[in-house]
C-alpha cells in the first residue's frame, strides 16, 4: 500500500477537467488499496476536512485564492500546515497537478526538502510568446527541476512540457484522461426541444475556450439553419460577450442559456442535444468530447493541441479554429446526427477509456519511483543553479531559507509528537452499511 497525497488549487466544488480527474483518480486508487488524502484551498462554505465517495479525505486548508481558484505564490507560508498533513498521513509520495496551481508547486518543493517522492501532472497547453506563459513556465521550470517523475495527458501535452520545463522526454509518461462511461449513458428520449437539431456546448466561458469563436459560429449556423437549436452551459468572464450577441442578432428562440451545470446533471444536458460542439484554442485533453461521445453524440471539435489524439475520425468531425470551418463541419454533422448509432458509440468509448487503467498505469509510475534514491543537498543547489546566475542563485537562498525553516518546525515539533490518524478509507470501504454511501457523494455535500 502506498500513503499518496493528491494536491491542486482547483478542485471541488468547482467542476472541470483538472477537478474530476483528480476525484476520479483518487477514488480509483483507493479501490485498489492505497490510502489516498487531497489537499486544496478552502472555499466559501468549505474548509477544514471533509470526507466524500468511498472515504476519500478531504483537507480545505486555510489559505484565500487571489486570483480567481489559485492561491498565491509565499513559498514559506504553506509550509507549517503541508507538513502537520504529511506527517500526521504518513505520506509517501505527493502528487501535484496543473502548472497554474501555485499550491501544488510549492508543496512539491516542501514535499523534496522533507525526502518524499514528488510527481506532477500537466493538463494544459501553453505558449512560449506571452509574458504570462513566459512567467508561468519559468516558475514551472524552477518546481519540476527536482521532479521525480512527470505525467502529461497527450503526447502534443508531454511535447510541451519537455520544452516548457526543460524536462528529459524519458522521465515523462503519457497517461490519458478518462471517463466513467456508466455515468454518461446515452438517452435519446430526453432530447429536446423537439423537432429541431440540437447543438450542446459545455465549457467555461473564457478566451481559451474559444467563446470568440462560438459567438461567430452562434450568427452563421442559426442563419443558414432555422432548424438548429443552442443550448449552452458554463460560466466565466466570456459570458456576457455571448449574452449580448444572443440579444443583439435576435437569437433567443435558437439558444438556451444555462449557466453553471453541476457536475450531476452535465449528463441530462449532453443526452438533450444531437450534436456536441467544442471551440476550444488550445486543448492537451479534451475530456468534454470523450463525455459526449459516451452520451452518444455526433462531436465536432476544433483540431487543436493534443484533440486529435483523444477521439478517431470516424467518431468525430475535426475543424479548423474559424468561424467558416467550424461552421461548415456542423453543416456536415446536421445529416448525420440525424440517424445516429448513439449505443454502438457508447459501447466504442467504453472500451476505449476507464479510470481504471488511468488509476494502474500512475500506480506503475509510483512503484518506479519508490525504488528510486533521493536527491542530495548537494545536486539541489546544482538543479537550482542551473536556472542562471542571478535567478538560480536566488533561488539557492530560498531553498536554504525552507531547510532551515524546516529545521525549526522539527525542533518545536519533532514528529513522534504528531499524531498518526487511522487509514478512514479501509474502514470505509468495510463498513459501507455502517456510514451509508449517500453521505460521501460528492454532488450532494453542501
Amino acid at each position: 500500500m502506498v500513503n499518496i497525497c493528491l494536491i491542486c488549487d482547483f478542485f471541488y466544488p468547482c467542476l472541470g477537467g483538472v477537478e474530476m480527474h483528480i476525484f476520479q483518480l483518487g477514488l480509483c486508487l483507493i479501490e485498489r488499496g492505497h490510502k489516498v488524502i487531497i489537499i486544496t484551498h478552502k472555499y466559501q462554505g468549505r474548509s477544514g476536512v471533509r470526507y466524500m465517495t468511498n472515504g476519500l479525505k478531504v483537507y480545505y486548508c486555510p489559505f484565500i485564492p487571489a486570483i480567481q481558484t489559485v492561491v498565491l505564490f509565499t513559498y514559506v507560508g504553506t509550509l507549517p500546515i503541508f507538513r502537520q498533513i504529511l506527517l500526521r498521513e504518513e505520506i509517501h509520495i505527493v502528487h501535484s497537478h496543473a502548472a497554474t496551481s501555485y499550491l501544488g508547486g510549492e508543496l512539491l518543493l516542501h514535499a523534496k526538502s522533507m525526502g518524499f517522492k514528488t510527481v506532477f501532472t500537466d493538463h494544459s497547453l501553453f505558449a512560449f510568446n506571452d509574458a504570462a506563459s513566459f512567467h508561468v513556465n519559468k516558475i514551472l521550470k524552477y518546481i519540476l527541476c527536482e521532479i521525480d517523475h512527470s505525467i502529461s495527458v497527450s503526447h502534443v501535452s508531454k511535447e510541451n512540457l519537455s520544452m516548457r520545463a526543460s524536462l528529459d522526454p524519458r522521465n515523462i509518461s503519457v497517461i490519458p484522461n478518462a471517463v466513467d462511461c456508466s455515468r454518461f449513458t446515452p438517452n435519446p428520449q430526453k432530447r429536446y426541444p423537439l423537432n429541431t437539431i440540437n447543438i450542446v456546448v459545455i465549457c467555461r466561458m473564457t478566451f481559451r475556450k474559444g467563446v470568440d469563436l462560438l459567438v461567430d459560429v452562434l450568427q452563421i449556423i442559426c442563419k443558414q439553419h432555422p432548424e438548429i437549436y443552442f443550448i449552452i452551459g458554463g460560466d466565466g468572464p466570456k459570458k456576457k460577450i455571448l449574452e449580448e450577441t444572443i440579444q443583439r442578432y435576435n437569437l433567443q428562440n435558437q439558444t438556451e442559456l444555462l449557466g453553471s451545470v453541476p457536475g450531476h446533471q452535465v449528463k441530462d444536458v449532453l443526452n438533450r442535444g444531437h450534436i456536441f460542439l467544442n471551440t476550444s484554442l488550445t486543448e492537451a485533453f479534451c475530456i468534454a468530447i470523450v463525455e459526449a461521445a459516451s452520451c452518444g453524440l455526433c462531436v465536432v471539435s476544433t483540431n487543436v493541441g493534443g484533440i486529435s489524439e483523444v477521439l478517431p475520425k470516424n467518431m468525430v468531425l475535426y475543424a479548423d479554429p474559424t468561424p467558416e470551418d467550424i461552421s461548415h463541419k456542423i453543416t456536415q454533422a446536421i445529416p448525420i446526427a440525424k440517424n445516429f448509432q448513439v449505443y454502438q458509440q457508447h459501447e466504442l468509448v467504453k472500451k476505449m477509456y476507464s479510470w481504471e487503467q488511468v488509476a494502474e498505469r500512475t500506480e506503475k509510475v509510483y512503484y518506479k519511483i519508490l525504488q528510486t534514491q533521493n536527491q542530495t543537498i548537494l545536486k539541489r543547489f546544482k538543479d537550482c543553479y542551473s536556472n542562471g546566475q542571478i535567478y538560480g542563485l536566488f533561488l539557492m537562498i530560498l531553498l536554504i531559507f525552507d531547510l532551515i525553516f524546516l529545521m525549526i518546525l522539527d525542533f518545536l515539533q519533532p514528529h513522534k509528537g504528531i499524531h498518526k490518524p487511522g487509514i478512514f478509507n479501509q474502514i470505509y470501504k468495510n463498513q459501507k452499511e455502517k456510514f451509508g454511501d449517500h453521505l460521501f457523494k460528492a454532488e450532494q455535500q453542501n
